[in-house]
Protein backbone atom coordinates (compact mmCIF):
# COMPACT_ATOMS: atom_id res chain seq x y z
CA UNK A 1 0.00 0.00 0.00
CA UNK A 2 1.37 3.62 -0.97
CA UNK A 3 1.80 6.17 1.89
CA UNK A 4 0.38 9.02 1.95
CA UNK A 5 1.62 11.88 1.22
CA UNK A 6 -0.67 14.91 0.78
CA UNK A 7 -3.79 15.25 3.62
CA UNK A 8 -6.56 17.58 2.30
CA UNK A 9 -8.36 19.25 5.35
CA UNK A 10 -11.87 20.88 4.34
CA UNK A 11 -13.52 22.82 6.87
CA UNK A 12 -17.44 22.85 6.50
CA UNK A 13 -20.41 24.15 7.52
CA UNK A 14 -24.09 23.85 5.88
CA UNK A 15 -21.61 23.72 2.21
CA UNK A 16 -24.14 21.19 -0.01
CA UNK A 17 -23.33 23.60 -2.89
CA UNK A 18 -19.58 23.80 -2.49
CA UNK A 19 -18.60 20.30 -1.12
CA UNK A 20 -18.95 18.15 -4.23
CA UNK A 21 -16.69 20.62 -6.56
CA UNK A 22 -14.06 21.03 -3.82
CA UNK A 23 -13.60 17.44 -3.36
CA UNK A 24 -14.02 16.29 -7.15
CA UNK A 25 -10.91 19.30 -7.81
CA UNK A 26 -9.06 16.54 -5.65
CA UNK A 27 -9.89 14.22 -7.73
CA UNK A 28 -8.47 16.20 -10.91
CA UNK A 29 -5.34 16.40 -9.38
CA UNK A 30 -2.45 15.19 -11.68
CA UNK A 31 -0.53 14.24 -8.72
CA UNK A 32 -1.10 9.81 -7.78
CA UNK A 33 -4.40 9.65 -6.09
CA UNK A 34 -3.43 6.85 -4.06
CA UNK A 35 -1.08 9.39 -2.53
CA UNK A 36 -3.58 11.76 -1.17
CA UNK A 37 -6.39 12.00 1.20
CA UNK A 38 -9.63 14.15 1.79
CA UNK A 39 -10.88 14.85 5.38
CA UNK A 40 -13.51 17.09 5.98
CA UNK A 41 -14.11 18.51 9.25
CA UNK A 42 -17.82 19.53 9.39
CA UNK A 43 -19.25 21.78 11.99
CA UNK A 44 -22.79 20.15 12.78
CA UNK A 45 -24.51 21.15 9.29
CA UNK A 46 -28.17 20.51 8.73
CA UNK A 47 -27.94 20.25 5.13
CA UNK A 48 -26.36 17.26 2.93
CA UNK A 49 -22.79 18.07 3.42
CA UNK A 50 -21.51 15.20 5.34
CA UNK A 51 -23.81 12.78 3.21
CA UNK A 52 -22.05 14.12 0.06
CA UNK A 53 -18.87 14.34 1.25
CA UNK A 54 -19.14 10.65 2.46
CA UNK A 55 -19.75 9.50 -1.17
CA UNK A 56 -16.07 10.80 -1.93
CA UNK A 57 -14.39 10.14 1.47
CA UNK A 58 -15.14 8.28 4.48
CA UNK A 59 -13.00 10.65 6.55
CA UNK A 60 -15.34 12.70 7.28
CA UNK A 61 -15.57 13.57 10.61
CA UNK A 62 -18.37 16.43 12.84
CA UNK A 63 -15.78 18.94 15.17
CA UNK A 64 -16.55 22.77 16.33
CA UNK A 65 -17.08 25.50 17.54
CA UNK A 66 -14.86 27.28 14.76
CA UNK A 67 -12.60 26.64 11.88
CA UNK A 68 -9.03 27.05 13.69
CA UNK A 69 -10.22 24.05 15.84
CA UNK A 70 -11.56 21.92 12.72
CA UNK A 71 -8.43 22.12 11.20
CA UNK A 72 -6.50 21.54 14.00
CA UNK A 73 -9.10 17.83 14.58
CA UNK A 74 -8.10 16.88 10.74
CA UNK A 75 -4.40 17.18 11.43
CA UNK A 76 -5.04 14.91 14.16
CA UNK A 77 -6.69 12.26 11.26
CA UNK A 78 -4.37 13.58 8.76
CA UNK A 79 -1.99 10.73 7.53
CA UNK A 80 -0.06 12.81 5.48
CA UNK A 81 3.82 13.91 4.86
CA UNK A 82 2.33 17.51 4.02
CA UNK A 83 -0.98 19.24 4.93
CA UNK A 84 -3.20 21.31 2.55
CA UNK A 85 -5.96 23.24 4.23
CA UNK A 86 -9.06 24.20 2.24
CA UNK A 87 -12.75 25.91 2.45
CA UNK A 88 -15.03 24.38 0.71
CA UNK A 89 -16.25 27.05 -1.30
CA UNK A 90 -12.51 26.50 -2.97
CA UNK A 91 -11.07 24.17 -5.52
CA UNK A 92 -8.06 23.27 -7.02
CA UNK A 93 -6.54 23.61 -10.39
CA UNK A 94 -5.52 20.40 -11.57
CA UNK A 95 -1.65 21.12 -10.89
CA UNK A 96 -1.21 22.14 -7.50
CA UNK A 97 -0.76 19.49 -5.20
CA UNK A 98 2.46 17.98 -7.61
CA UNK A 99 3.53 21.37 -7.84
CA UNK A 100 3.27 21.68 -3.78
CA UNK A 101 5.16 18.62 -3.13
CA UNK A 102 7.76 19.09 -6.21
CA UNK A 103 8.88 22.61 -5.02
CA UNK A 104 8.88 21.28 -1.29
CA UNK A 105 10.89 18.36 -2.25
CA UNK A 106 13.27 19.91 -4.02
CA UNK A 107 13.68 22.99 -2.66
CA UNK A 108 13.21 22.09 0.81
CA UNK A 109 10.08 24.56 1.75
CA UNK A 110 8.26 24.29 4.49
CA UNK A 111 5.23 25.91 3.85
CA UNK A 112 3.43 27.32 0.10
CA UNK A 113 1.29 30.12 -0.34
CA UNK A 114 -1.06 29.10 -3.63
CA UNK A 115 -2.19 31.77 -5.91
CA UNK A 116 -6.49 32.70 -5.14
CA UNK A 117 -8.75 33.45 -7.89
CA UNK A 118 -12.22 34.83 -6.86
CA UNK A 119 -14.94 33.16 -9.32
CA UNK A 120 -18.61 34.05 -9.11
CA UNK A 121 -21.11 36.26 -10.95
CA UNK A 122 -21.51 40.30 -11.67
CA UNK A 123 -18.75 42.99 -11.52
CA UNK A 124 -17.97 42.96 -7.51
CA UNK A 125 -16.57 39.00 -8.06
CA UNK A 126 -14.21 40.85 -10.77
CA UNK A 127 -13.43 43.65 -8.50
CA UNK A 128 -12.53 40.99 -5.85
CA UNK A 129 -10.59 39.07 -7.85
CA UNK A 130 -8.63 42.01 -9.09
CA UNK A 131 -7.96 43.18 -5.37
CA UNK A 132 -7.13 39.59 -4.41
CA UNK A 133 -4.14 38.97 -7.50
CA UNK A 134 -1.99 41.90 -5.50
CA UNK A 135 -2.59 40.16 -1.92
CA UNK A 136 -0.54 36.61 -3.12
CA UNK A 137 2.30 35.97 -0.61
CA UNK A 138 2.06 39.28 1.28
CA UNK A 139 1.77 39.57 4.96
CA UNK A 140 -2.15 40.20 4.11
CA UNK A 141 -1.74 36.53 2.48
CA UNK A 142 -1.24 33.20 4.53
CA UNK A 143 0.75 29.65 3.39
CA UNK A 144 -1.66 26.97 2.84
CA UNK A 145 0.44 23.82 2.29
CA UNK A 146 2.45 23.26 5.04
CA UNK A 147 4.65 20.04 6.01
CA UNK A 148 3.06 18.31 8.97
CA UNK A 149 5.91 18.14 11.14
CA UNK A 150 6.13 21.64 10.81
CA UNK A 151 2.38 22.48 11.46
CA UNK A 152 3.04 20.40 14.83
CA UNK A 153 5.81 22.15 15.79
CA UNK A 154 4.15 25.47 16.35
CA UNK A 155 1.24 24.07 17.82
CA UNK A 156 -0.63 24.57 14.77
CA UNK A 157 -3.91 27.17 14.52
CA UNK A 158 -4.18 29.51 17.28
CA UNK A 159 -8.53 28.42 18.41
CA UNK A 160 -8.57 31.16 20.35
CA UNK A 161 -8.72 33.15 16.85
CA UNK A 162 -11.62 33.02 14.24
CA UNK A 163 -10.16 35.21 10.78
CA UNK A 164 -7.09 36.34 12.09
CA UNK A 165 -6.02 32.41 12.79
CA UNK A 166 -4.58 32.35 9.39
CA UNK A 167 -2.10 35.41 9.71
CA UNK A 168 -1.17 34.22 13.51
CA UNK A 169 -0.07 30.71 11.75
CA UNK A 170 1.74 32.11 8.59
CA UNK A 171 3.75 34.56 10.92
CA UNK A 172 4.73 31.61 13.12
CA UNK A 173 5.88 28.78 10.31
CA UNK A 174 7.72 31.84 8.36
CA UNK A 175 10.06 31.72 11.74
CA UNK A 176 11.22 28.55 11.28
CA UNK A 177 11.65 27.77 7.67
CA UNK A 178 11.47 28.68 4.05
CA UNK A 179 8.35 29.50 2.60
CA UNK A 180 7.35 29.92 -1.07
CA UNK A 181 4.80 30.43 -3.70
CA UNK A 182 3.45 28.60 -7.03
CA UNK A 183 2.20 29.58 -10.01
CA UNK A 184 -0.97 26.91 -9.99
CA UNK A 185 -3.92 28.34 -8.62
CA UNK A 186 -7.14 27.70 -6.33
CA UNK A 187 -10.58 28.63 -7.07
CA UNK A 188 -12.65 30.52 -4.44
CA UNK A 189 -16.22 30.84 -5.09
CA UNK A 190 -17.97 33.69 -3.68
CA UNK A 191 -21.31 33.58 -6.01
CA UNK A 192 -22.61 36.91 -5.96
CA UNK A 193 -21.25 39.79 -4.03
CA UNK A 194 -23.87 41.13 -1.37
CA UNK A 195 -22.58 44.06 0.12
CA UNK A 196 -24.46 43.27 3.81
CA UNK A 197 -23.52 39.73 3.66
CA UNK A 198 -19.91 40.06 2.77
CA UNK A 199 -19.90 43.43 5.27
CA UNK A 200 -21.40 40.89 7.82
CA UNK A 201 -18.78 38.17 6.70
CA UNK A 202 -15.84 40.56 7.47
CA UNK A 203 -17.19 41.62 11.16
CA UNK A 204 -17.83 38.07 12.50
CA UNK A 205 -13.99 37.41 10.89
CA UNK A 206 -12.87 41.04 12.94
CA UNK A 207 -14.66 39.80 16.34
CA UNK A 208 -11.35 38.04 17.61
CA UNK A 209 -9.43 40.30 15.95
CA UNK A 210 -8.65 42.44 18.74
CA UNK A 211 -6.91 39.37 20.37
CA UNK A 212 -4.76 38.91 17.59
CA UNK A 213 -3.73 42.19 17.93
CA UNK A 214 -3.11 41.82 21.90
CA UNK A 215 -1.44 38.51 21.02
CA UNK A 216 1.58 40.09 18.94
CA UNK A 217 1.32 44.02 20.54
CA UNK A 218 -0.01 47.45 19.08
CA UNK A 219 3.23 48.40 17.81
CA UNK A 220 4.17 45.19 16.14
CA UNK A 221 5.57 46.22 12.47
CA UNK A 222 3.36 43.53 10.42
CA UNK A 223 0.33 44.37 13.01
CA UNK A 224 1.19 47.80 11.88
CA UNK A 225 0.97 46.69 8.15
CA UNK A 226 -1.45 44.47 8.15
CA UNK A 227 -4.71 46.76 9.56
CA UNK A 228 -2.90 50.08 8.68
CA UNK A 229 -4.29 52.76 6.06
CA UNK A 230 -0.76 53.25 4.16
CA UNK A 231 -0.09 49.24 3.24
CA UNK A 232 -4.30 48.26 2.18
CA UNK A 233 -4.92 51.30 0.57
CA UNK A 234 -1.50 51.73 -1.09
CA UNK A 235 1.15 49.96 -0.53
CA UNK A 236 0.30 46.49 -1.43
CA UNK A 237 -0.99 47.86 -4.49
CA UNK A 238 2.47 49.70 -6.34
CA UNK A 239 5.09 47.01 -3.90
CA UNK A 240 7.29 45.33 -6.45
CA UNK A 241 6.45 46.93 -9.38
CA UNK A 242 2.51 46.13 -8.74
CA UNK A 243 1.40 49.83 -9.63
CA UNK A 244 1.70 48.56 -12.87
CA UNK A 245 -1.44 46.13 -13.29
CA UNK A 246 -2.88 48.64 -10.67
CA UNK A 247 -3.02 51.26 -13.48
CA UNK A 248 -4.00 49.00 -16.62
CA UNK A 249 -7.51 48.61 -14.63
CA UNK A 250 -8.47 52.04 -13.25
CA UNK A 251 -12.59 51.16 -12.89
CA UNK A 252 -11.89 47.71 -10.94
CA UNK A 253 -9.34 49.34 -8.83
CA UNK A 254 -11.94 52.19 -8.00
CA UNK A 255 -14.05 49.50 -6.79
CA UNK A 256 -11.33 48.09 -4.94
CA UNK A 257 -11.55 51.12 -3.44
CA UNK A 258 -15.48 51.28 -2.58
CA UNK A 259 -15.31 48.02 -1.09
CA UNK A 260 -12.51 49.07 1.30
CA UNK A 261 -14.22 52.21 2.18
CA UNK A 262 -17.58 50.27 3.11
CA UNK A 263 -15.51 47.91 5.03
CA UNK A 264 -13.66 50.62 7.00
CA UNK A 265 -16.74 52.37 7.51
CA UNK A 266 -18.78 49.10 9.09
CA UNK A 267 -15.63 48.71 11.23
CA UNK A 268 -15.86 52.09 12.52
CA UNK A 269 -19.58 51.95 13.32
CA UNK A 270 -19.49 48.70 14.91
CA UNK A 271 -16.09 48.71 16.90
CA UNK A 272 -13.61 51.63 17.74
CA UNK A 273 -10.86 51.91 15.93
CA UNK A 274 -7.18 50.46 16.94
CA UNK A 275 -6.01 54.03 17.09
CA UNK A 276 -6.28 57.38 15.50
CA UNK A 277 -4.63 56.35 12.55
CA UNK A 278 -5.55 52.95 12.04
CA UNK A 279 -8.40 51.05 10.75
CA UNK A 280 -9.37 47.19 10.41
CA UNK A 281 -10.38 45.64 6.84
Amino acid sequence: MESIDVSVIITTRNEEKHIKNCLESIIKQTYPQDRIEAIVVDNNSTDKTKEIALTYTSKVYNFGPERSAQRNQGIRQAQGKYILYLDADMSLSPGVIKECVDKCESRGYIALYIPERIIGEGFWIKVRDFERGFYNATCIDAVRFVRKDKFLEIGGFDETLTGPEDWDFDRRIRVIGKVGIINACLYHNEGRLHFSKYLKKKKYYGNTLERYINKWGREDTLIIKQLGLFYRFFGVFIEDGKWRKALTHPLLLLGVYVLRFFIGIGYLVNKKPINEDREVF
